[in-house]
């Protein structure tokens, strides 16, 4: 017993650590909720902490709470912020689907750490004022979503983005098959390809900042159901200015709080565009695939950087890692949407009961995502090579070609030039040159694979 300390909170006696900065509440859902073992990421009870952090000021502000208290207050929010104590936050991420555990962790964590310095501040009194679990919560969803958004995802993509642009200019000119239906087409370039996932990226970046900009208003100061019982009228613009101060981003509050708690439409449509992400990545990360295929059955248009071996029987296999570990967080990523989507649908009446999850999954989604973004980038963008000889050989090869004589044969002969070509195996050119009546400069003219990328008619 000497390894516990009694705490009591209303339901009575608890045991709790001796060592632990929680108190009752956090131990009962310890003991309640024994499910995954992953707690909240340390993201989110930050974003608890810079909650608690603003609203100790803005009740300050409004003459509620003693300027020393606040002081204690911030100094240990301050911490946790900073990623001290992340071993005081146990409780299970699938608890309560309002959050009230995880919020009552930090309230007690936030209390004892004030004690420690000296000072007496309640948990709920204090820590809790004019807040509820029910707009705490919510809240930090928001705050940490658009934290991990803007200062970590935006930044991976817009890197990643940059190393496709570098190579992007570098193939601006190098030719190869197109492909549709995975069967060869007409010729594009290696820069217009890689241009297509660059424009792709640059547009999904600007959707997921938009439906982060939306969590920018927040419905703290709605406190147990939207009403903001128990808080003054002023607090929810006190508090947000105070956020904003502390965060460098232009949170504002919800006119009407009831829709930040009882529903989540808001992170569902973050979720949604992490999902878009994700499905981007994977297509990049399956063209890559596509493309280092081989290296002599496959297209072996390019080899992806050698960065470990690839087979514990095959000697000299190596494997396109990168895209593939890509391709599985982006598969990981629309579970996790769908998973958010379904949690969407819990707001019962004035509250939705799976906040936490909710909370957990966006920041797991969003760390994934710039993580994979970041890897693709550096590990297999910056620096695979390019089988120039292979590709110009295939573009040459093409039947295809024959579609440029579409204006001046016409289909029907252009496909008979095609379909024999494909037989004999000979060049197209050759093919066409017998039965189009063309010259052969004019075939070349034509038929060449570079003028086709511009598209137009010859």
């Amino acid at each position: 017993m000497s390894d516990y300390r009694i705490e009591t909170d209303s339901l009575g006696d608890v045991q709790v650590p001796s060592n632990a900065l929680w108190g009752a509440q956090t131990q009962r859902a310890v003991e309640n909720f024994p499910v995954s073992g992953q707690p909240m990421p340390g993201a989110f009870i930050a974003a608890v902490a810079r909650v608690k952090r603003a609203a100790a000021e803005a009740n300050t502000s409004l003459g509620l709470l003693d300027s020393d208290l606040r002081d204690a207050i911030v100094q240990a929010c301050d911490e946790l912020v900073a990623g001290e104590h992340a071993d005081q936050f146990p409780v299970d991420r699938y608890q309560t689907g309002s959050g009230t555990s995880t919020n009552m962790n930090v309230n007690e964590v936030i209390s004892n750490l004030a004690r420690n310095a000296g000072h007496e501040v309640h948990p709920n009194d204090h820590v809790n004022m004019s807040q509820s679990s029910n707009d705490v919560i919510p809240t930090a969803i928001h705050v940490s979503s658009v934290l991990a958004v803007k200062e970590k995802l935006l930044p991976a993509l817009s890197h990643l983005r940059g190393m496709i642009y570098e190579r992007e200019a570098e193939f601006s000119e190098q030719v190869k098959t197109g492909r549709t239906h995975l069967m060869d087409a007409m010729p594009v370039t290696l820069g217009q390809e890689l241009r297509t996932w660059r424009e792709q990226l640059f547009a999904v970046e600007k959707r997921v900042e938009a439906a982060a900009d939306e969590l920018l208003a927040v419905p703290q100061g709605g406190t147990a159901v939207g009403t903001g019982i128990n808080a003054l009228p002023e607090f929810a613009e006190q508090f947000a200015k105070s956020l904003r101060s502390n965060t460098g981003f232009h949170f504002t509050t919800l006119e009407h709080k009831f829709i930040g708690q009882s529903a989540v439409d808001g992170p569902v449509a973050l979720s949604a565009q992490l999902r878009g992400v994700a499905i981007v990545l994977t297509k990049i990360a399956n063209d890559l695939r596509w493309m280092n295929s081989g290296p002599i059955h496959g297209l072996a248009e390019i080899s992806l950087p050698a960065l470990q071996p690839g087979s514990s029987i095959m000697p000299g296999k190596v494997n396109p890692v990168i895209p593939e570990s890509v391709a599985m967080v982006s598969a990981q990523v629309m579970g996790l949407d769908s998973t958010v989507a379904m949690a969407g649908q819990s707001g019962n009446f004035q509250l939705n009961v799976m906040l936490p999850l909710v909370g957990a999954n966006l920041l797991d989604m969003t760390e994934l995502l710039s993580n994979a973004a970041l890897m693709l980038g550096d590990k297999a963008i910056r620096d695979f090579t390019v089988h120039a000889d292979n590709l110009n050989a295939g573009v040459g090869r093409n039947p295809v070609l024959v579609t440029a004589l579409n204006p001046e044969i016409g289909y029907s002969l252009a496909a008979d030039i095609a379909k024999e070509a494909y037989r004999t195996g000979r060049p197209v050119i050759d093919v066409a040159e017998e039965r189009s009546g063309l010259s052969r400069e004019r075939l070349e003219g034509l038929m060449d694979p570079l003028k086709l990328t511009r598209g137009g008619i010859a």
